[in-house]
């Protein structure tokens, strides 16, 4: 569907309208439809091919032949217009975190900045700061923001990266004369950015591999394609292009390679080191002793022959996994231990599907049970309940929990931890939910002068006994928000004394916890949970990154809450509301 295309599309418009100084009236129509487009379940294009684009909430006639143009033409006259009237690097911008348009559009009109290059000096002279509206607090975060945005430059986050991996990897395996193929590099290491994705190829006839692929579809340049490799670049949206590698190596040598293409390069150089000791070689090629080959077609046989165990990819970043016991990956978290999915939203806040929708979703997974976690009164912009609308949500989700057989629906919420460290519903509302999620929405910053920090605010959510989780615990979003200022040591702490879950939040924009964060937890002896935060049924498949995060942590299945039976779950939400 092109539905998320032509969001972004609109929401550009919207904000170079914004920039140029538009009424509020006309920018408003655009966010509108931008929201309208990507919310829409149905194809935007089969819904214009039938005459159907103005029954979309906010479509009129004028926006639908907008979308009609876009569907006909690839482009919109407003937005060619409006990027041929305003300086090309503006809209670059408003990718740096905190800096709005109409903050983009202050500095464009009163300073004539109209490029990053140009921002730097203003904040660096100082006149940024005296802008009205702008002042030091602003320029800070503006500041930090730049930062933010320079270091995740060129990183593409793993939920984008894998399955369009995935798809060429597919489409490789049907090539004649290909024996195996398999993705390497970080991607298979489960990292939550990647720089580029790399892909070993088993074949006998290297040339005309490459060149199939230089010129599969989807691509969008070539960058290389020689003998052995090729390296090409692919659309992935937004005028972003993802570099795909592919090399194709011998079959005796296929395990070998695939081990040290995957890295990292810190591991690889601790296996060489084994290597030496034994007066051996290791590369790409092979195990060698002399010119005799030890091991090379397995991978497994590499690190078998060195004496150590084999690594699960993830592990691979020399953190003490060559150290480690034979049987100590034996209990590392899989997909296939999860057992159900605790942190999901429905139409009653800002979900896309019912509850029972969702539960159907969760079944075909094979889950036993679910956690309805709607948002609370204070996310007004995700439509939180009331007081009286959370009491009457409750009630729906046990008569949908009576009327669904198959799985068991936990009637949950998702409760905003506020400034003051106090929770967003009283504890009666609480008290009468499952289990409750505690999140910081709102207020990010590192506390102040009427309000405490994010750390501190964490704590006191961890000391009411009607808190299960902490959800996506330091409010990250990759590429678009950093971390919230956390004292880990103290949240992982108070977790563990609290019997308090902290969540992996496996939305693949956040992954919050990260890998470090979730090892932090478990030396702490604080258990996790892996949730999805899914908002529309199709997202509960995100769960698979969720747990290659908490493999990268070295998370087992015993350390993760639903990876337990239904009736053991409940006994480890008993023991938090019986402390």
């Amino acid at each position: 569907m092109v539905n998320a295309e032509l969001a972004r599309v609109f929401g550009r418009i919207a904000d170079l309208l914004e920039i140029d100084g538009a009424d509020s009236f006309r920018v408003n129509s655009y966010r509108r439809a931008s929201r309208t487009l990507g919310d829409a379940t149905e194809d935007v294009a089969a819904l214009a091919e039938s005459g159907r684009l103005t029954e979309l909430p906010g479509i009129g006639k004028g926006t639908a032949d907008r979308i009609v143009q876009y569907l006909n033409t690839g482009h919109i006259d407003v937005l060619t217009e409006l990027e041929a009237k305003l300086p090309a690097g503006l809209p670059k911008l408003l990718e740096i975190p905190t800096l709005g348009p109409k903050k983009v559009a202050l500095a464009y009109k009163e300073l004539g900045v109209r490029e990053l290059a140009d921002l730097k000096r203003a904040i660096e002279s100082g006149s940024l700061a005296k802008l009205k509206g702008m002042g030091e607090t602003s320029v800070r975060k503006i500041a930090e923001g730049i930062a933010f945005l320079e270091s995740s430059a060129g990183r593409t986050p793993l939920g984008e990266a894998l399955p369009i991996a995935e798809k060429i990897v597919a489409w490789l395996r049907e090539l004649p004369g290909v024996t195996h193929v398999s993705i390497a590099g970080s991607l298979r290491r489960g990292a939550e950015t990647i720089g580029d994705v790399d892909i070993l190829c088993d074949a006998a006839d290297g040339e005309r591999i490459v060149k199939q692929f230089s010129a599969m579809e989807g691509v969008k340049r070539v960058l290389a394609s020689g003998g052995t490799k090729g390296s090409v670049t692919v659309d992935i949206g937004d005028g972003r292009e993802l570099q795909v590698d592919l090399r194709v190596v011998p079959g005796e040598s296929y395990g070998a390679a695939l081990q040290y293409f995957t890295g990292s390069k810190q591991h690889n150089v601790r296996l060489r080191e084994l290597a030496v000791k034994r007066k051996w070689r290791l590369n790409e090629y092979g195990l060698f002793d002399g010119e005799k080959q030890l091991a090379g077609r397995r991978e497994e046989d590499v690190y078998k022959k060195l004496g150590v165990p084999f690594v699960p990819p993830e592990l691979r970043e020399d953190r003490g996994e060559l150290e480690a016991a034979a049987d100590s990956f034996d209990t590392l978290v899989a997909l296939d231990d999860i057992r159900g999915d605790l942190h999901m939203h429905t139409v009653a806040s800002d979900g896309k599907n019912t509850i029972e929708e969702m539960a159907a979703a969760a079944q075909a997974l094979g889950y036993g049970y679910i956690a309805i976690c709607d948002h609370s009164r204070s996310s007004t912009i995700a439509n939180g309940l009331s007081v009286e609308r959370m009491r009457k949500h409750l009630s729906e989700i046990r008569k949908a929990a009576e009327r669904v057989r198959g799985i068991a629906i936990l009637a949950g919420c998702e409760c905003d931890i506020l400034p003051d460290g106090s929770l967003d519903y009283p504890d009666e509302i609480l008290a009468a939910c499952d289990w409750v999620v505690a999140s910081i929405h709102s207020a990010m910053g590192s506390g102040g002068a009427h309000k405490l920090s994010p750390t501190e605010r964490t704590l006191a959510a961890m000391s009411n006994r009607y808190v299960s989780a902490i959800g996506h615990p330091t409010g990250r979003l990759l590429n678009e928000r950093p971390a919230m200022e956390m004292d880990m040591a103290a949240v992982v702490e108070a977790a563990a004394r609290t019997h308090t879950l902290l969540e992996i939040n496996a939305s693949w924009k956040r992954l919050d916890l990260k890998d470090l964060h979730v090892r932090q937890a478990l030396a702490a002896g604080a258990h996790l949970v892996i949730d999805t935060d899914a908002h529309r049924t199709t997202q509960l498949d995100q769960m698979r990154y969720g747990v290659l995060t908490a493999r990268r942590g070295g998370a087992a299945k015993q350390s993760i809450a639903n990876c337990l039976t239904p009736a053991a779950l409940r006994k480890l939400i008993a023991r938090k509301r019986g402390a």
